[in-house]
């Protein structure tokens, strides 16, 4: 069974920053696509990464300030969050696919991004 957990979000400053995390597991995850989404804005994917690393894509709010990566030797997703504003505010899924039509486990949690003074 397709499962991604999402971790590392929390409370923080504007202007500061995280680092989210998302292990894969149930699938060959070095044979997707995958992208980070958030809840409650349009479009909520954020970013995208290829399957091997080479090529990323953001949305234009957060190009220069977010940076997509992965380990497909640990099948894992991160996305580096820097200099982070309130409208970053957001629950935070992993998806696989590319741009808009990344799709979230069957079972997605999430994790929480909260940017408050």
């Amino acid at each position: 069974q397709v499962q991604l957990v999402e971790s590392g979000g929390g409370l923080v400053q504007p202007g500061g920053s995280l680092r989210l995390s998302c292990a894969a597991s149930g699938f060959t995850f070095k044979d997707y696509d995958m992208s980070w989404v958030r809840r409650g804005s349009w479009p909520n994917w954020v970013a995208s990464i290829s399957r091997d690393g080479s090529r990323t894509t953001y949305i234009d709010a957060v190009k220069g300030r977010f940076n997509i990566t992965r380990d497909n030797v640990d099948a894992t997703l991160y996305l580096q969050m820097n200099n982070l504003k309130s409208a970053d505010t957001s629950e935070y899924y992993c998806a696989r696919g590319w741009g808009v039509g990344a799709i979230t486990g069957p079972n997605a949690q999430g994790t929480q991004v909260t940017v408050s003074s």
